[in-house]
């Protein structure tokens, strides 16, 4: 929730026209300012305060307790020249809310904290998404690019990353730092401020001989940092055929390797296999000396190949350093490739406490966000500064889910959203559809404009219940007739979204008529209009009473079973179930 509070005519005024930008989220105080803090401060995300900053301070500064958890500050002053982060600029997001609310009100936005909304510096959560090792001085590289210094970004693999600063650039003109971002040692050639982000993308496969001290293979292992420039912090796991899975000198160096290369000296996996599937592997170097041996024409790039494709989760591999001969000892490295990234996220009917944190941490991971106008505007607030908005009107969800899917194909790191049921159902679908293994998918759950319904109706759907469309945009009219009549002789609750569209204003009553030939007139239908919105209407009736013409394409339309009734004004369906014969007709 973003609160809004002002003592003056002109900065009511103020507020009502943020608040009418701003969404849902926001509330505008009624009443003395004081207690009406007091009361909602605990459930406030942001606030925003149209009072001198002395005054702010004094009123806000008691209930101050610590940066993580507090609500970020903003102060905008009388004559609206100003937009101040006061307080929380960094985890409470009030840097982000003072940009938002200069570029309404036409004010200028006063930041004085060095770090982002996230309570980090960009390259910080880059580090985490990545899981990452560094080389170099983190902090101060970070500072450099929020004081805005010229900051050069190689980054050959495309990994996807969050929106970062203008200044954050592959074409900066002399640079004072360098962030690249590599499973390479950087080479001897570049000099100055160098920050080395190093992902762990390779996997090694080893084979040996029996018998084969730890030092040959730490020594063979080695070559592929000399002779191949990979460097070792990017190992993420080895494997070999399974007959070597419990040679000494294998599980030795593997240990060593991890404890000076990995994160926190963790030990790293060694992933065996059974060498049928590793001659399943096609691999540039066969040798039939070594089918002989273990039934495979190659362990070293077999093993490496075959392990990287089971951790990629459908990424490419290829295959980075071929097989070195050591003594007796034989290495390879493969690479798990980036793809570009696409989150579909679900944010819920509008209401930001039905939002999730994790539909949050999403959002700022993106450096794109594509949806609906009216649904970006629900979330503006949350974006990085930097991240590209792609907004598009009503009717356009297919549109809207190539274009997601194209910019995720080019490496970016994006984010579908769509609100509620009918968001996911006309966009999530074809982005799938067309994004194969293409793209890395993330699916980010949202209350859906049923279960927001629902609450808001009582319990209607406390036994099976099921959801149908009456949009023909995508189905055809005649399986929706077929799934409308499986569901009225199942004795199901019924929830109908899209019930009503510019082409067809009979399908509910059609809908209607049809369930209550197969339960009694007394069955209670609920509609809410706009949930957890601006404009919300409740309402019930029984289904020989209900009136489809009040019923509009952003209402959600409840059916009960034979068994649903009303209960102190609300929709109650009982659990468990015995067969009951009604009247039709």
């Amino acid at each position: 929730m973003i609160g809004l509070f002002a003592v003056t005519d002109a900065g009511r005024r103020a507020a009502a026209e943020l608040a009418a930008r701003l969404g849902p989220d926001a509330v505008v105080a009624e009443g003395p300012i004081e207690p009406a803090l007091r009361r909602l401060w605990p459930q406030l995300d942001s606030v925003v305060f149209f009072l001198a900053t002395g005054a702010t301070v004094r009123l806000v500064g008691p209930m101050l307790r610590d940066k993580h958890t507090d609500p970020g500050v903003v102060c905008v002053d009388e004559a609206r020249r100003f937009a101040v982060a006061l307080a929380g600029g960094h985890a409470g997001g009030a840097n982000a809310l003072a940009e938002q609310v200069a570029d309404v009100l036409g004010c200028l936005p006063v930041v004085t904290t060095a770090t982002d909304s996230t309570g980090s510096t960009p390259l910080d959560e880059v580090v985490d998404q990545l899981d990452a090792t560094v080389e170099g001085d983190l902090a101060s590289c970070g500072v450099a690019i929020l004081d805005g210094e010229p900051v050069r970004l190689v980054n050959p693999h495309g990994f996807p990353l969050p929106a970062l600063p203008e200044n954050v650039s592959a074409d900066v003109a002399a640079p004072q730092w360098t962030v690249r971002i590599d499973d390479r040692r950087p080479s001897a050639a570049e000099s100055g401020n160098i920050l080395h982000v190093i992902p762990r993308t390779l996997v090694v496969g080893i084979g040996s001989a029996s018998g084969i001290p730890r030092t040959t293979v730490t020594e063979t292992l080695a070559r592929l940092d000399s002779e191949h420039g990979l460097d070792p912090r990017a190992i993420r796991a080895f494997a070999t055929v399974d007959l070597k899975a419990e040679e000494r000198g294998i599980l030795d160096a593997v240990q060593d390797m991890g404890f000076w290369n990995s994160p926190d000296g963790a030990e790293l996996p060694l992933m065996p296999y059974p060498a049928q599937d590793l001659a399943d592997v096609w691999v540039p170097h066969p040798s039939e000396v070594v089918r002989a041996e273990v039934g495979t024409p190659s362990v070293a790039e077999a093993a490496a190949l075959h392990a990287a494709a089971e951790l990629a989760e459908g990424a490419d591999t290829e295959l980075v350093a071929d097989k070195i001969k050591g003594d007796n000892v034989t290495v390879a490295a493969a690479r798990i490739r980036p793809r570009g990234r696409l989150a579909i996220i679900g944010i819920g009917p509008g209401a930001q406490d039905e939002r999730t944190p994790r539909a949050d941490a999403e959002l700022r991971r993106a450096s794109v966000v594509v949806g609906l106008d009216q649904y970006l505007e629900q979330v503006r607030h949350l974006l990085r500064p930097g991240t590209e908005i792609r907004a598009s009107g009503l009717g356009s969800e297919e549109a809207r889910a190539a274009d997601a899917v194209s910019l995720a194909r080019s490496g970016r790191a994006v984010a579908l959203i769509g609100s509620g049921d009918a968001g996911v159902y006309a966009m999530a679908s074809p982005a799938l559809e067309q994004a194969g293994n293409d793209i890395e998918f993330v699916g980010v759950p949202g209350v859906t404009s049923a279960l927001a319904t629902s609450s808001l109706l009582g319990a209607p759907l406390g036994h099976d219940h099921v959801l149908i469309s009456l949009s023909d945009l995508h189905t055809p009219w005649e399986m929706i007739e077929r799934r409308v009549r499986a569901a009225a002789e199942g004795d199901l609750v019924v929830c109908f979204y899209n019930p009503r569209s510019a082409e067809r204003h009979w399908q509910l009553g059609w809908a209607l008529d049809t369930l209550a030939r197969h339960r009694p007139a007394r069955t209670p239908v609920g509609a809410v209009r706009q949930a957890s919105r601006d404009g919300q209407r409740v309402w019930c009736a029984r289904i020989d009473e209900f009136d489809p013409g009040e019923v509009d394409m952003f209402t959600t339309v409840v059916v009960g079973s034979s068994r649903t009734t009303m209960a102190g004004g609300r929709m109650v369906t009982p659990r468990g179930y015995r067969w009951m014969t009604t009247d039709a007709g």
